[in-house]
């Protein structure tokens, strides 16, 4: 891959992720740019591909957040994608196909139409940004948004699947509830599963403790 041409494309999504404060900012596009290149390199899959598509997944994320979730940033996004990489020095025009359908298939939430990863670096893309939701990071992630938004620090069960998205209920416990427990079931790569599973257990035990402490 051309160096120039990725320290261009970092440059852009640095700046354009520079003040997103909902956990989709520069450090995330970081973690799961190297979570991609691990599944790519034993999944056989384009690293060019991935590893660009990776950098770009979530250039709109700013929109999303501005609209409370009421945009799609995966469409959006790929759409960014296809228009900036000629400008970016990328003048394969059937790669930057490639990479634009990596970045509108990776979202967990389907909407409208949008299909299922269907090319290997589809389904990289997918799961390596999934893992970024799980283990540690994922708690991290899911509790800095929770207060972000004003919600609570914790609250049972059943406030949890009662409250609405961007509510006080939109506790981290809330999306460990509604869909970070669900993220493994979804992978798409044997190497992506392998990784869920264990980072699946850390959140599984952390939240049964946070119950017991709190409740």
């Amino acid at each position: 891959m051309n160096d120039p041409l990725l320290q261009r494309i970092e440059d852009y999504v640095r700046c354009r992720l520079s003040e997103n404060q909902d956990g989709h900012d520069w450090d995330h596009t970081l973690r799961v740019r190297k979570n991609a290149l691990r599944i790519a390199r034993e999944e056989g899959a384009d690293l060019g591909i991935v590893e660009i598509a990776a950098l770009l997944h979530d250039i709109a994320r700013p929109q999303e957040s501005a609209s409370r979730g009421g945009a799609d940033h995966a469409a959006l996004g790929a759409e960014e994608a296809r228009r900036i990489l000629p400008g970016l020095g990328l003048s394969d025009p059937q790669m930057i196909l490639r990479i634009s359908e990596c970045i509108r298939h990776h979202r967990y939430r389907r909407r409208g139409n949008s299909a299922e990863p269907e090319t290997i670096e589809e389904k990289v893309l997918f799961d390596a940004d999934k893992l970024d939701s799980l283990g540690a990071i994922g708690i991290a992630r899911a509790i800095h948004f929770a207060g972000h938004i004003g919600a609570r620090v914790h609250n049972t069960k059943e406030e949890a699947l009662a409250g609405e998205s961007y509510s006080r209920e939109d506790s981290a416990y809330r999306e460990y509830l509604v869909k970070l427990r669900h993220v493994p079931e979804r992978m798409l790569t044997a190497t992506g599963r392998a990784m869920a599973a264990s980072r699946q257990d850390f959140m599984k035990l952390f939240f049964n403790e946070l119950d017991a402490e709190c409740l």
